[in-house]
């Protein structure tokens, strides 16, 4: 298909692995940049806007096995709160996602680190060699990676540069024993052509019903995918489909009432028994509540006993958690893009710039960074 929508979502299996290759050839770097800005008293900050953001939501909960004071904080909440966000006193290593490298909040946010705290360094994983955050890359407390050209997404949706960058920053954790990985990162990029392979035409039917709401459930790192899968759908269809995402336990607290009769519901079940019980119970729960338009379980590792649920399609990957458990997260998102790109398509939308009223943009306009 003639479109940079399907290119960026098809492509990204190839990215990882030649993503991989390209962090192995610069270990030696990285790993003397993290030996030197990464301490135990060190402050560790994932940061970005709106998907670049949801990549530190998914990974911090797995991060935190590695780096001990790591967490996500949006780039467009360090904007306005940076003084209750940042502690000056403490080190800080700010990893900053972004496509472009352009976007406001992305250079605002580096500039109010530096002058806020007292010993910053920084993390730049970018896909764009143009962009503002690429162009300060030769500084000796900046590490720049830069990923593979391809991923610099030319769609308006973020696919290969979400997953890509979200691999990259899991290898980071792993760079020390990255040669080991290899085979993880290969099984990574096989589940994702397992996806493409066995389920998408069966995802491109159920894009082709009629619904208006969008449901993605996720525990731990996977409500972070949730979270990217939601926007996918949402900025896909020019709102046409207005999506929540939530964690399995989460979501009965309230959020549940948007489940209707046009409502499509996405569950994204982790591997490990002692999560995927809860998972199931809410599963069953809302198939005996409300009737949505369809039901979609993605699971790897042993497919639940889901037999008293209306579920409509069971994406199964080859490779489980047992397998895989570390960067097993990220086919995950393969689910929303492809459901976002061919609900786009059915509701009359150029997934490439779908959004007709011109409220979104590639990236984003309109913001004033304030000294």
């Amino acid at each position: 298909m003639n479109s940079f929508t399907y290119n960026e979502i098809h492509q990204q299996p190839e990215m990882w692995l030649c993503e991989y290759e390209n962090l192995l050839k610069a270990k030696a770097e990285i790993s003397a940049f993290l030996h030197k800005f990464l301490t135990p008293e060190t402050d560790v900050v994932l940061t970005g806007a709106g998907t670049s953001a949801f990549i530190g939501d998914a990974i911090e909960p797995v991060m935190r096995g590695m780096w001990k004071n790591v967490r996500a904080v949006p780039t467009t909440d360090l904007i306005t709160h940076a003084e209750y966000l940042l502690d000056s006193e403490r080190p800080l290593l700010l990893i900053s996602f972004a496509r472009s490298g352009n976007s406001p909040e992305s250079v605002g946010a580096v500039n109010i680190a530096n002058r806020l705290c007292k010993k910053v360094a920084h993390i730049y994983i970018t896909c764009n060699k143009n962009g503002k955050l690429a162009a300060e890359g030769a500084k000796d407390n900046i590490l720049l990676l830069l990923l593979p050209e391809e991923t610099d997404d030319k769609s308006l949706a973020m696919t290969s540069s979400f997953s890509t960058m979200l691999l990259t920053c899991l290898m980071l954790g792993h760079i020390n024993t990255l040669e080991q990985d290899k085979e993880m990162i290969e099984k990574t990029a096989r589940n994702a052509e397992a996806v493409i392979a066995g389920y998408e035409t069966k995802l491109k039917a159920i894009a082709e019903r009629k619904f208006e709401r969008g449901v993605f459930l996720g525990s731990g790192a996977l409500k972070g995918i949730a979270e990217e899968c939601h926007l996918k759908l949402q900025e896909l269809t020019d709102g046409g489909v207005v999506c929540k995402f939530d964690s399995f336990l989460g979501f009965r607290h309230g959020p549940k009432a948007v489940v209707n009769d046009k409502s499509i519901v996405v569950y994204l079940m982790t591997g490990e028994e002692s999560v995927q019980r809860y998972e199931r119970d809410l599963v069953r729960q809302v198939s005996s509540n409300n009737k949505p338009v369809a039901q979609i379980v993605v699971i790897a590792g042993k497919q639940p006993d889901l037999r008293d649920s209306n579920i409509d399609l069971v994406v199964q990957m080859p490779y489980g958690k047992e397998e895989n458990e570390f960067y097993g997260i990220v086919p995950y998102v393969l689910v929303g893009q492809l459901l976002g790109y061919y609900t786009s398509i059915s509701h009359g939308l150029n997934p490439d710039a779908p959004s007709v009223s011109g409220n979104i943009h590639r990236v984003v306009e309109g913001v004033t960074i304030y000294e």
